[in-house]
């Protein structure tokens, strides 16, 4: 997960390295590691080198400098810009940057726009969920030409998403699967995954305890004997992003991260 190889950026676990997002792609290669989840967030988003085609071309100078490749977005920004419990003119505006960002990743060959209704950005009610399928419904044939897929992460409840997803029934509407988060609301991974896991194309490798905050790998409540024995029998083939807790050095730390995934990836596929 982008930033996560760099010094953390006003205490926060995740934000857009401005200072050093050019050096994390050779520190992503020292790791071994094959993409980047790149971060869209509100602060400087002008500025984000995503949106400007400068910064687009120095991407993929870097890309195919050191192979590593951008492998989806996570779109932080509308964690502080919800597209629910706003005023029709703000939703109205909101969208647009989804379809904005959606042409952005298009240009830049990026399959994967992971959307969080996490947090503040939570789906609340049954009424929001309607809504949210009435927001989306209209946009998804041109997310689809654009090439690009949406990765719905959620904290809704297995069928309750597998619901939204059937509502949807659009193949660029599709779902993250965040480890770390489902173990910190109780959820069975066996449940979720039998329930949506034919249509998660993103995994974000985490661990959480119950009702609580992101901790080191293997410390806290994450089944991941069960998430990585479910997901190599629905065959999930996308890639697995790891978001896990920051460490104090982060070359380091994010090769020890990478090592305890490996293991699970060796262990089950």
């Amino acid at each position: 997960m982008q930033g996560r190889l760099s010094p953390s950026v006003g205490g926060k676990i995740q934000a857009f390295p401005s200072e050093t997002w050019k050096e994390e792609f050779e520190y992503a290669k020292e790791c071994g590691f094959d993409l980047i989840d790149w971060v869209i967030e509100a602060l400087d988003l002008d500025k984000n080198p995503l949106l400007t085609d400068r910064g687009l071309a120095e991407i993929e100078r870097l890309g195919n400098k050191t192979g590593v490749r951008v492998g989806a977005v996570c779109a932080d920004y509308f964690m502080e810009y919800p597209l629910l419990r706003c005023s029709e003119e703000q939703r109205k505006e909101r969208l647009e940057k989804v379809l904005l960002f959606a042409r952005r990743l298009s240009i830049a060959g990026i399959p994967y726009m992971e959307l969080p209704f996490v947090d503040n950005s939570a789906i609340q009610t049954y009424d929001e969920l309607k809504q949210l399928t009435k927001m989306f419904s209209p946009i998804l044939d041109k997310i689809k030409s654009l090439d690009v897929t949406i990765s719905f992460e959620t904290s809704l409840p297995p069928e309750k998403l597998r619901g939204f997803l059937v509502e949807l029934n659009h193949p660029s509407a599709r779902a993250n699967y965040d480890m770390g988060n489902s173990a910190s609301l109780g959820y069975n991974p066996e449940e979720e995954l039998l329930a949506y896991g034919q249509d998660i194309v993103t995994i974000h490798v985490k661990d959480r305890v119950l009702g609580g905050g992101t901790v080191p790998l293997g410390t806290g409540d994450t089944d991941f004997d069960t998430c990585f024995e479910m997901l190599t029998k629905i065959g999930y083939q996308g890639p697995y992003i790891l978001q896990a807790a920051r460490g104090s050095e982060e070359i380091s730390w994010n090769k020890k991260n990478r090592d305890f995934l490996l293991n699970y990836l060796v262990k089950y596929h």
